[in-house]
């Protein structure tokens, strides 16, 4: 164990954020001593605004008095190096606020690295904040191209994918109703469904082991088994230190932002069950 201190109109308008990644789908042209991610000493800054101004005017008059809005550095990531290899299951443990969900953002092209960099050879299916990219006014039907788009899904596969994503959902009655109508398991049904309805090299998964009834979550529990089965990379996010040792060789342990310790799943579970007074 090592240590360190260190969504057509939509579609076109919505685009996801891209970091440096090398995102290609054919997977038989890696060579298989590349990892499926690379990232390097990545690092992220965050700007914290220490007085609020309400209205341009107030902003303006600031600037030309040279009176300008204090702001304070927040750094959630801190000098951060992970490689993680093809079929790999690699599990990211620390407390709340230790930088976990926002490693995952960044490596799913959500948040920009202020330094580093992030490199991603194939396709990501990110599971996290299912349904955060909806919108309440459109359709069922058109949240699927917006959402799909928001993860990086062309226009024509998700067209391809449509009634599958929608069957999955057990959406089939609804799907031309706004989502304003939908129930919060409607919701997360249809986030699950859009962004599982892939075939990902990589795959963030972050808590999302709560979706809907017992019934849809067996119906999850069978397709994340089903990504096992063909090999996909697996990055997981869990407070769940059971499910970490049943389901991850290897785990990373962050706290502040850092890199605590790093190694075989069991070792690094148990010296954060020591720092958490376990």
């Amino acid at each position: 164990m090592s240590r360190s201190d260190k969504p057509d109109q939509v579609f076109r308008l919505l685009q996801r954020p891209v970091i440096e990644q090398a995102m290609q789908d054919l997977a038989p042209i890696f060579s298989n001593d590349r990892p499926v991610l690379e990232i390097q000493d990545l690092s992220i800054r965050l700007l914290l605004h220490r007085e609020r101004t309400r209205s341009i005017r107030e902003y303006v008059i600031r600037m030309l008095k040279r009176r300008w809005v204090k702001r304070d550095e927040f750094w959630p990531l801190r000098e951060v190096s992970i490689a993680v290899n093809g079929g790999e299951r690699l599990a990211i443990i620390g407390p709340n606020g230790a930088g976990k969900s926002t490693l995952l953002k960044v490596i799913a092209g959500i948040i920009p690295p202020s330094v580093g960099r992030v490199v991603v050879r194939g396709r990501i299916a990110p599971l996290i904040e299912l349904g955060a990219g909806f919108d309440p006014y459109l359709t069922g039907r058109e949240n699927i191209f917006l959402y799909g788009s928001l993860l990086g899904f062309p226009q024509k596969e998700l067209e391809r994918r449509f009634d599958h994503i929608v069957k999955f959902a057990e959406l089939e009655e609804f799907i031309d109703v706004p989502l304003m109508n939908y129930s919060i398991g409607m919701s997360t049904r249809l986030g699950f469904a859009i962004a599982t309805d892939v075939e990902p090299d990589l795959l963030l998964l972050d808590e999302v082991f709560s979706v809907g009834d017992a019934a849809f979550q067996r119906k999850c529990e069978g397709r994340m088994e089903a990504f096992k089965a063909k090999g996909v990379t697996i990055l997981l996010v869990s407070h769940d230190m059971d499910l970490i040792r049943e389901t991850c060789s290897r785990a990373v342990f962050l706290q502040h932002g850092r890199i605590v310790a790093t190694g075989p799943t069991n070792e690094v579970v148990d010296e954060y069950e020591h720092f958490s007074g376990k």
